[in-house]
Formats: structure tokens, C-alpha cells, sequence
């Protein structure tokens, strides 16, 4: 059972939330109408492996003139109902339905966090009709693993501390907050925004709060992304612009990012169209979960 939240949402005035019926449940979708008569553009927008849609609330409001559509994948957030099989081609199927379900017939911008870019890649494969372009977000190219680590250890050597949490019971939202407060990718940006992705990403009641990512969920999605088919496949076929929008510095703040330079620079030779930029002074979460990550997130958009 998901935990209400009472903290506002970012951008609430332009905020409403829906549910696109699957099979075996619902996709919660969270949908920012832009503040302008005529939108610039619809932009979709899909979150990381142990995300929620409020990681997009720093974008949605740097992009007031845009319709930003942004789903918690299955297994996450208000989502997390919907039971698997998880992995990149079951998310982008259901991110088509929820266009269809929020009235886009026309192709979107889709930008896509982390395990979001490689989801955003496989649903320009499978359902190219539904994307204009792509913007991947220290995501969507494979993951540089440390020397020695196989791609089946993928998920303890990336995502360390992350996947560790899954499995952590709290007792109290303040509690909560000061993981939060604490986390190394996230100093100094403790604020409205981030409280209330925090007690979003909550199920239960305390004492016992939990987070909303079932952890099967994303091991799951983990393997698929390092052993799946889908994502190879989109890789070789891509056929829309697209541009990958690499952080300087990593998940715990490291020097050298998730990606290295020359990593992206070998994965831009490797794949026809893909551009590498860099996002300066930025970090795996900061380009997504911050004010100034945000406004150079929104320069790309438009």
C-alpha cells in the first residue's frame, strides 16, 4: 500500500495525476499541462531504476511552456503494483499505452534519467511512430563496470549503496529525510522539491516505511540492461536524433562520472547520430534533482 503524501508537489498548480489501467493494475502517470495556451512541446519523461516520477519536478518547473508526461515505472512509485516480468521492452510498451491513454498522437520529445535513457532507447525501436527525439541523461549507453566485475555482478558493483536501501525498513519520515539529506549526491539540495520526492517514494505506515522500488524490480531491469536483448537491438537500430547528456561526476559524487569521456566518446563512434555533451559541475543525480541541473537540462529540451 503506497503512503499518501502531504507535501506539495513541485509546479502543483500545473500538476495532475492519472492512472493508465494495464493488465494487473495501474500506471501512475504525473502530468505538468504547461502555463502557455499553445505548449512549446509535450516532453516524456521517464525516471531511473529506484526512481519516481518527482524526480522530474526541478524540470517541470524550468519548463513552464512545455507538457511534461512522467510515469513511475512499473514496480516503482504508485506503480509498484504491477507485477513483471520487469525489463526495458515490458517499460516501453507500457509508456506507449500511456501516451496513447494522455491523448498524444503526435510523436514527443522523450528524455529518459539513468535506466530511463535505455528505456527511452528501446521504445524509439519498438515504437518509433511514438518519439521525435531522444535525450539520455547519464543513461542509455552501457555501463562502464569496473575492471574484473562480470555484467551479471552489475547490479552490487553499480548500484552499491542505491539497491542496498530497497531493503531497509524506516522508522519515521524523519528518518527518511536524513538519508536523503545525507546522501552524497544530493548535498545542499535538501529543500521543498526533494521532501516531497522523499516521502513519495515511501509504502507502509510507520514505524515501518519502506521504499516504493520493489527490489525484484529492479534487479530484474539490472540483469536485462546488462544481458537483455532489447537494448543491444535498439542501439543498432536507432533512427532518431539523440543526445547523450553526460554528468561530470558519479552516483556518490566521484570525479569522472558514471561514464567517462572517452567511454561516451567510443559509444558516440560506435552508434550512427548519437551526440555526446558534457553537463558541467553536474552529477548523476544533481543533472536531474537540482535547480541549476535542471536549467541545463531545459536549455536541451528546447
Amino acid at each position: 500500500m503506497s503512503r499518501l503524501t502531504s507535501r506539495p508537489i513541485a509546479a502543483h498548480e500545473r500538476y495532475r495525476p492519472i492512472d493508465v489501467p494495464l493488465g494487473g493494475g495501474n500506471l501512475h502517470v504525473g502530468v505538468w499541462e504547461a502555463s502557455t495556451f499553445h505548449p512549446k512541446g509535450t516532453l516524456l519523461a521517464i525516471h531511473g531504476i529506484t526512481g519516481t516520477h518527482l524526480s522530474w519536478q526541478w524540470l517541470a518547473e524550468e519548463l513552464t511552456d512545455w507538457r511534461l508526461i512522467a510515469p513511475d515505472l512499473r514496480g516503482r512509485g504508485r506503480s509498484n503494483g504491477l507485477q513483471g516480468p520487469f525489463g526495458m521492452a515490458r517499460h516501453a510498451d507500457d509508456l506507449a499505452v500511456a501516451l496513447a491513454a494522455a491523448g498524444m498522437p503526435e510523436p514527443v520529445t522523450v528524455i529518459g534519467h539513468s535506466m530511463g535513457g535505455y528505456v527511452a532507447l528501446v521504445l524509439a525501436h519498438r515504437h518509433p511512430e511514438r518519439v521525435r527525439r531522444l535525450l539520455l541523461v547519464d543513461g542509455g549507453i552501457p555501463v562502464q563496470l569496473p575492471e574484473g566485475v562480470r555484467p551479471e555482478d552489475a547490479l552490487t558493483a553499480v548500484l552499491g549503496p542505491t539497491a542496498e536501501r530497497l531493503n531497509k525498513t524506516f522508522a519515521s519520515l524523519d528518518e527518511v529525510d536524513t538519508l536523503w539529506q545525507h546522501h552524497p549526491g544530493l548535498q545542499g539540495q535538501w529543500g521543498p522539491e526533494l521532501a516531497a520526492y522523499a516521502e513519495y517514494d515511501l509504502r507502509g505506515e510507520e514505524p515501518e516505511l519502506r521504499p516504493s522500488t520493489r527490489y525484484e524490480a529492479m534487479a530484474e531491469d539490472s540483469a536485462d540492461i546488462q544481458l537483455g536483448d532489447a537494448l543491444p537491438a535498439a542501439m543498432e537500430a536507432l533512427a532518431h536524433p539523440a543526445v547523450f547528456l553526460r554528468a561530470e561526476r558519479g552516483m556518490q559524487n566521484q570525479p569522472g562520472g558514471l561514464f567517462t569521456t572517452e567511454w561516451a566518446a567510443e559509444w558516440a563512434a560506435r552508434i550512427p547520430g548519437l551526440e555526446v555533451r558534457d553537463m558541467p559541475d553536474t552529477n548523476h543525480f544533481t543533472i536531474v534533482m537540482s535547480d541549476f541541473g535542471s536549467r541545463l537540462l531545459a536549455a536541451a529540451v528546447r
